[in-house]
């Protein structure tokens, strides 16, 4: 471009008379245009006729005719090759005319697309890819074989090497490997799990340089519209990022592997895929809200609907984790019916079929349910509220249970026959987490 600038002023200059001779205005050709580019005008003949013998002209008025027809050849000479040297230079570099001089503007980002490329690029180094791997023997060979069953993402959560995920993610696997965002690979433990809430923690023996903590949030102030963003590694993909807003707040879903609920679920629209499950859900400023864990989709893939374990629930269990390997969770020490079974009696609340005597109920004195010597059915207990609030199913059960902690006494009422009666209970932990 600079260099056609520069022809284009040579070009100027040489072609305009004004310049070199300006007392000789009466010479001008008749047009304006330069006669080598438009070879259809007519030559004009008045330097020509400065040729034609005059007696009357001096010798000087001759002198000054030759010496400006001379220049006239020169220019004209230096025209004709500087067109040539233009002409040979457009075709050595081989540029198209449409875009021989089209100067291309720099790419310019709006200011909600910088934050969002800025926040993918500051948290992407925390979201790991984790493989779950089981042992397979081959059919034919009878050989142990080390086979991927499945995979998921999950993120640092601190600088000794934890890593939190779903649990069904690590479920039933012999082997577990952890790969960084730079594609480093480590084998990783098991510290500790939470059925219930579907959430676990595990440990890589990564330097700490390559270990980039997560900013952790809060849950408890969201509101339904605000954006968030997921990341994660989708069908096995290398990090992906997906946005949407939180289309509702305080869902409940089930655990994959207990069937117990999950309360205060958040949902949000941000598309979320196989692959996903354990990966960090995030607010605009970057912090962590919820981890990724479930989708509502009958053909498996995003519909729109997916959900996130709040982080204050996750807060609590992966420090109980961390420090103790699992997570002391109270129970009444019940097995009840199914709710539809309740449905049919005709009544409302949590029917208690077995009560174990060294059990919390069974030392409080719950009657399980049993049958007589002639093998009638003899209906046991059936808990109505708990500490005041209403229980009419085995969700409000577990809803209020997760209120409490282990050694509280709660007050059960339950339906006995045809009499209410309030009974205290001292809850106590799982037989395997005493």
């Amino acid at each position: 471009m600079a260099a056609y600038s520069l022809l284009s002023t040579l070009f100027i200059q040489s072609s305009s008379p004004f310049s070199r001779f300006p007392n000789r205005t009466q010479k001008l050709l008749p047009t304006s245009k330069p006669s080598f580019l438009f070879p259809t005008n007519k030559l004009s003949l008045s330097p020509l006729r400065s040729l034609v013998p005059n007696q009357t002209k001096t010798n000087a008025n001759i002198k000054s005719d030759t010496d400006y027809l001379v220049s006239s050849a020169l220019d004209s000479l230096f025209l004709l090759c500087t067109s040539l040297a233009l002409s040979f230079s457009l075709f050595v570099t081989d540029v198209g005319s449409a875009s021989a001089f089209v100067v291309t503007t720099p790419r310019k980002l709006q200011t909600d697309e910088l934050a969002t490329v800025r926040l993918f690029q500051e948290n992407t180094p925390s979201v790991v890819y984790i493989t779950n791997l089981a042992v397979r023997q081959d059919v034919f060979t009878l050989d142990v074989l080390e086979v991927p069953q499945g995979s998921g993402s999950g993120f640092v959560w601190d600088k000794d090497g934890h890593v939190v995920t779903n649990y069904h993610v690590i479920r039933g696997a012999s082997d577990l490997k952890v790969t960084l965002a730079d594609q480093t690979t480590y084998d990783a433990k098991v510290v500790g799990f939470d059925q219930d809430k579907d959430v676990a923690v595990l440990r890589v023996d990564a330097p700490k340089d390559k270990l980039r903590p997560i900013p952790v949030g809060v849950s408890a102030d969201l509101l339904v519209g605000q954006k968030v963003y997921a990341i994660g590694n989708p069908f096995g993909l290398d990090h992906t990022l997906t946005t949407g807003v939180i289309s509702g707040l305080r869902r409940e879903i089930s655990s994959a592997a207990t069937g117990r609920p999950i309360q205060d679920v958040i949902q949000t629209d941000a598309a979320i895929n196989p692959g996903n499950s354990g990966g960090p859900l995030l607010d605009s400023s970057g912090n962590l809200i919820g981890i990724n864990t479930a989708i509502y989709s009958p053909s498996g893939a995003s519909s729109g609907v997916g959900f996130s374990i709040p982080v204050d629930t996750v807060s609590g269990i992966v420090d109980q984790l961390v420090k103790f390997g699992k997570v002391t969770r109270p129970i009444l020490g019940i097995k009840f019916a199914p709710d539809q079974s309740v449905e049919q009696l005709g009544v409302s609340g949590v029917l208690v079929l077995d009560a174990p005597a060294n059990g919390p109920a069974g030392k409080a004195g719950l009657l399980p349910t049993k049958r007589d010597a002639y093998g009638r059915l003899i209906l046991g207990d059936i808990i109505t509220s708990v500490n005041g609030t209403k229980v009419t199913n085995g969700s409000d059960l577990y809803r209020i249970l997760d209120q409490c902690k282990v050694g509280d006494t709660v007050t059960v009422e339950v339906l006995r026959g045809d009499h209410k009666e309030k009974i205290p209970v001292v809850l106590e932990a799982k037989p395997d987490e005493s």
